[in-house]
């Protein structure tokens, strides 16, 4: 398993990459592997601020559904509307985002 020395990671299995004033953040191998095949991935959560470990969204698997929690309190800017077809790429690091956050706190 490659896991980027650079990104930080939360107790909720979400890796967060800090660029600027852009947080881009998805979950990471592990959360993949142990959710098993993901088959989609809701995000209702776009353009509103939440609180840090508010649940903005979910990940569907074949046999479960899990609530995302957001890593640190912020506006979700942006989603990548790509994983409404490849859900399977949620947890690819950088590559396939699950989405931005403009962080209201950085050092959360």
């Amino acid at each position: 398993m490659n896991i980027p020395a650079e990104l930080k990671y939360t107790k909720d299995h979400e890796w967060v990459s800090l660029e600027g004033e852009i947080a881009t953040v998805g979950i990471t191998d592990f959360a993949q592997k142990e959710l098993g095949d993901i088959v989609y991935v809701e995000v209702e959560t776009l353009d509103q601020t939440l609180d840090k470990d508010e649940v903005f969204g979910t990940v569907e698997a074949v046999k479960t559904v899990s609530d995302l929690f957001l890593p640190m309190s912020g506006e979700i800017v942006e989603f990548n509307d790509s994983l409404e077809s490849t859900p399977e790429k949620v947890n690819a690091f950088r590559s396939n985002f699950d989405y931005d956050i403009n962080p209201n706190v950085l050092d959360q």
